[in-house]
């Protein structure tokens, strides 16, 4: 009777180990998934912003129908820290990249905390510019395309009236 006893305890511990290690695995997944989703939700509000930058009359401090001089620093985006040059601002989501800035649209490319290879950039205590830091792979990356009426988020494109 006892090495039955000894062998379900055995059992029960092996059982409870699978378990904890196929939670930690869901667990770690449905992080990744959520820092890919709030990512996705960035570039939305940075898509937004930026139209409303480009209908906003150059008077008022927007592009005046143009995407022309856009950059982070004139969008209303919550970074902990934007570039010199005002085209690449992190926060604890990841880094976005604005590219092709100018005329009628502009590319937006993201590299969500989540992915392979991703280092954050550090903030200057007293400039606050944003430095250094590496980038995900091209697979990992999430890439938009932001026009004056519609906005196309990794091939799938809404147009806004």
């Amino acid at each position: 009777m006892g090495q039955q006893q000894l062998l379900l305890v055995i059992l029960v511990t092996i059982i409870v180990g699978i378990a904890t290690v196929v939670a930690i695995n869901t667990f770690g997944a449905a992080a990744d998934q959520a820092n890919i989703d709030a990512v996705n939700n960035d570039i939305a509000a940075l898509a937004s912003a930026a139209q409303g930058y480009y209908m906003r009359p150059g008077m008022l401090g927007g592009g005046g129908r143009t995407f022309d001089d856009l950059s982070f620093e004139g969008l209303a985006f919550p970074s902990t820290g934007i570039s010199a040059n005002g085209l690449i601002a992190q926060n604890e989501n990841g880094r976005y990249v604005m590219t092709d800035v100018g005329g009628q649209s502009f590319t937006i490319t993201a590299h969500p905390a989540s992915c392979d290879g991703y280092v954050p950039g550090i903030i200057d205590d007293d400039s606050g510019a944003l430095t250094g830091g590496s980038d995900c792979d091209g697979a990992d990356q999430i890439t938009a395309g932001v026009g004056a009426n519609q906005f196309e988020l990794g091939g799938n494109a809404a147009s806004v009236l």
